[in-house]
């Protein structure tokens, strides 16, 4: 997969290269147009090259408030989804998720950001400019351009979203009882795979029957 490089320029609104993507796409994977369908979404704003959902996708996530542990092993799983080449997609709105967005960036591979309002009068941050220009970096955005300011409803609505482009799902660390750990047992539900880091801080999610993975075991898949 790869585009013909693109000018972008610093702080241009997204909103000015964006296009709508119909929701019955063919590049859209069945639960990503359920979701659609059920929310009586005709298409998405997008940004970038579409080609990359033709990619395996993964789902990144991570809870706000996470242990410190996980901090060192999500930062070592960036690094090896970036050595592994893997297309993420994500929210990318936790602190880790940002961390984990910035190694991502600086590698060679896909990424598909998913935002939790229009991205019409959003501007492209500066660390977006480079891999949107060599065609690496897709935004998609399931709501409609009056939505401009992030809340936890969008956030929680934009994370159904991601779970549901993707091929399988990668939570780095849930809060017990939180919302992510929530949508983790509708992705089980569903038969979609659920992977966690392997960690005694994550026993509640691999009771519920998510498969734990180390960032080493998962370059070696």
């Amino acid at each position: 997969m790869r585009a013909e490089p693109n000018q972008v320029h610093g702080g241009e609104h997204l909103g000015a290269r964006s296009f709508h993507l119909a929701a019955d796409a063919g590049c859209f994977a069945d639960a990503a147009r359920q979701f659609l369908r059920k929310r009586g979404l005709s298409s998405v704003e997008a940004l970038g090259q579409t080609a990359i959902l033709s990619e395996r996708r993964l789902a990144l996530f991570c809870s706000v408030r996470c242990p410190g542990e996980i901090i060192v092993l999500a930062y070592d799983l960036a690094l090896a989804l970036r050595s592994a080449d893997a297309t993420v997609v994500g929210g990318f709105h936790s602190p880790m998720e940002k961390e984990c967005l910035t190694v991502l960036l600086r590698g060679k591979q896909p990424v598909i950001v998913c935002t939790a309002r229009s991205v019409e009068t959003m501007r492209i941050p500066s660390g977006w400019r480079e891999p949107l220009a060599s065609g690496r970096l897709l935004v998609l955005s399931p709501f409609a351009k009056g939505e401009r300011r992030v809340t936890a409803e969008l956030a929680e609505e934009r994370n159904e979203f991601v779970a549901a482009l993707a091929d399988e799902v990668l939570v780095a660390y849930a809060e017990p009882g939180g919302k992510l750990e929530e949508l983790g047992r509708v992705i089980l539900a569903r038969g979609q795979p659920l992977l966690v880091l392997d960690s005694p801080a994550n026993s509640h999610l691999i009771e519920m029957g998510a498969r734990a993975v180390t960032p080493a075991t998962f370059l070696q898949r």
